[in-house]
């Protein structure tokens, strides 16, 4: 049964505290983990490397049971259990000396990837009614990239190569972080259940119904192209570009990372009211203008390395890729769930999320070679084209959307959260 916007007070706080709890968590070691591993452990880098890309194709293998687990047991329950092995796997990570002790807590932090925001997307979509959705989960990214900040702010401050245990001491706390991020969630039993088994009921296809809704392939089409250009490659190209061809400190990749969250967390609350009622594929367009057009402001380093215009373009950067993502939270996880059924809603929720994970395999393989090698205004062309791509398909998407599916007709006034 759905309630106003203020029974949000009941779920909201919840939901919210264990994105706070599992960003933080992740923020405290996000940096860190080439350079603990082999400054602090002594492991091969390419080893380490090698164990990095493993994440994201281990998220990526997992999210398919994941999506079907929410489907049949409910999305807390899952939610709950992804939460516990990727604090397990990162707790691990203190207790590495050895590269097949590094893979194996990679493989349970990877259950951070696609499976655990699959679940979490699934979780707030049964939370809020379709009038309210696409505003929560711009909320929620507010709190995500809060949790980041802080995170980071405090791993920053504690570790030290020098000590060992300082690494220590952030990963068990990394750990426990993300398991109590999951944990708090536990009480919200009347959100994120199974839905009841109807007798007689046709069965709904499973994973061959979800491929088999054209336009939501043609949705994780778009993202994918959409992530090719955004998350890995501002992991591992931004940084990998800023030092080897714009030249600049490593002072200066920190500073365009603080200002891409603190533009977040600064303007996602007074854009997303502009955002509703307005169309959700062009919107997505926007978001995939900006993110491409990001890196462009980057190549502007090119010209100038070790310079001030240099590290303008660098910051620059950072801060028309939070644009992009400040309109692109909200978007595509509110295209995603309108177009999922609910007996489908854990599958729809958990490929919309691969797309993510796609970016972390994409972001390291495009951009280490090729900038590595001196083939950076190549991994310009890939990225930026990437983004145009992205912007093209997600304008041909409006033709196939309903207007209550594309988000230009209300579906409801104030019912947003459910009670």
């Amino acid at each position: 049964m759905a309630g106003h916007w203020r029974d949000d007070l009941r779920a909201a706080p919840t939901l919210l505290a264990s994105m706070l709890l599992s960003t933080a968590g992740f923020g405290l070691v996000l940096p860190f983990l080439f350079i603990y591993l082999t400054k602090v452990r002594g492991l091969d880098p390419t080893w380490v490397g090698v164990a990095g890309a493993w994440i994201g194709l281990a998220g990526l293998l997992a999210a398919g049971p994941a999506g079907a687990l929410v489907d049949r047991y409910g999305s807390r329950p899952v939610y709950v259990a992804v939460a516990v092995l990727q604090g397990v796997g990162l707790g691990g990570y203190a207790f590495v000396h050895s590269v097949w002790q590094a893979f194996a807590a990679a493989t349970l932090a990877a259950m951070g990837g696609p499976p655990l925001i699959g679940a979490f997307d699934t979780l707030l979509a049964s939370a809020t009614t379709e009038a309210g959705r696409q505003r929560f989960f711009g909320l929620s990214f507010v709190v995500l990239n809060l949790g980041i900040g802080l995170g980071g702010l405090i791993g920053g401050a504690v570790a030290d190569v020098h000590h060992p245990s300082s690494f220590q001491v952030l990963y068990l706390c990394a750990g426990g972080s993300v398991v109590a991020g999951g944990v708090v969630v536990v009480g919200l039993r009347s959100l994120g259940s199974a839905l009841p088994v109807v007798p007689d009921a046709p069965p709904h296809g499973g994973w061959r119904a979800v491929l088999a809704d054209r336009v939501f392939v043609r949705l994780v089409a778009v993202g994918v192209l959409l992530m090719g250009c955004a998350y890995g490659q501002l992991e591992y190209g931004f940084t990998a570009f800023s030092a080897d061809v714009a030249k600049v400190s490593t002072r200066v990749v920190g500073w365009a990372f603080a200002a891409n969250c603190t533009t977040i967390v600064v303007i996602q609350l007074g854009v997303l009211p502009r955002l509703e009622g307005r169309s959700r594929s062009r919107l997505l367009a926007l978001a995939s203008a900006l993110l491409g057009g990001s890196w462009l402001v980057l190549a502007l380093a090119a010209h100038r390395p070790a310079s001030s215009l240099a590290i303008i373009a660098v910051v620059g950067c950072a801060l028309v890729f939070a644009l992009g993502e400040v309109v692109m939270s909200p978007i595509m996880p509110a295209l995603t769930n309108s177009l999922a059924p609910d007996e489908l809603r854990g599958r729809y929720n958990t490929l919309s999320s691969m797309t993510f994970g796609v970016s972390g395999v994409i972001g390291p393989l495009s951009a280490a070679p090729l900038i590595g090698n001196g083939l950076w205004g190549v991994w310009l062309a890939l990225v930026v084209g990437a983004g145009g791509g992205a912007c093209a398909g997600a304008l041909t998407l409006r033709r196939r959307l309903t207007a209550r599916q594309d988000g230009r007709e209300s579906p409801g006034a104030r019912e947003t959260i459910k009670a």
